[in-house]
């Protein structure tokens, strides 16, 4: 069975680089070991943090790299749950996760704490750490 995912921009943030300890998230996207779920707008952001905190050119390739992989499923969450009422602007992540039927979101993001106890939807947070040990 697939793993469908759901990855926070800082998540991707920070596995995308060779020496990160967290390295092993974006080389198993890239060997297609689970899909990763996304939406237009979940796109859109991370171009718009990678290209400010490493470059534009990396986002673009980071992006497009996405874009092209096969295991990735492109998700029109058209339906806004507002689970999120700390940072609504994360709500993008949380409704692709329904949407998608995704096994997790991965953050670190402590607004995503509140979704542990709301029964219905229900959308499982995982941690940066807990993922990349599951990848093992």
């Amino acid at each position: 069975m697939e793993r469908l995912v759901v990855l926070d921009t800082n998540c991707l943030l920070q596995s995308i680089s060779r020496r990160s300890r967290y390295y092993k998230i974006w080389r198993d996207f890239i060997d297609g070991r689970y899909v990763l779920c996304v939406t237009t707008e979940i796109l859109e952001e991370y171009e718009e943090i990678l290209s400010r905190y490493l470059s534009p050119l990396v986002a673009r390739l980071v992006v497009e790299a996405i874009l092209r992989a096969n295991n990735v499923f492109r998700v029109d969450a058209q339906f806004r749950f507002g689970l999120i009422t700390v940072d609504p602007d994360d709500n993008k992540f949380v409704d692709c996760a329904i949407v998608a039927n995704a096994e997790c979101v991965v953050t670190n993001d402590a607004h995503f704490e509140g979704l542990r106890t709301i029964p219905f939807p229900k959308v499982n947070v995982v941690g940066i750490d807990e993922f990349v040990l599951s990848l093992e």
